[in-house]
Parts: structure tokens; sequence; C-alpha cells
């Protein structure tokens, strides 16, 4: 099973912190869109790729 709850912060910390702006918003969803864009492309080429020589 996979642990999800690994993060150390403290709830107080996390209760205190100031909420991240629309900036910093919009840029971890860039972020994270171009990495699964990246995931994306990389399975397509690997698919393409098996179906050009067949399973090796």
């Amino acid at each position: 099973m996979i642990n999800n709850y690994s993060n150390a912060a403290q709830l107080k910390d996390l209760m205190t912190a100031p909420p991240m702006t629309a900036q910093q918003h919009a840029e971890i969803m860039r972020k994270r869109n171009e990495q699964r864009r990246k995931i994306e492309d990389a399975r397509e080429a690997r698919q393409a790729e098996k179906e050009r020589y067949g399973d090796r």
C-alpha cells in the first residue's frame, strides 16, 4: 500500500500559512501540465516504436 501521508508539516503550520497567490497557482499548474505532457509524449513514442518494430 502506498503511503500518501509522508508530509512532515505540522497542522498548525499548514493552517496558519498564507494562501498561495493566483500567480503561484498558475505556475504550479503549468509545471504539472508540462510534466504530464512529457510523460504522455514518452508513452506515445514508446507505443509507436512497439508498433513499428514489434515487441522486443
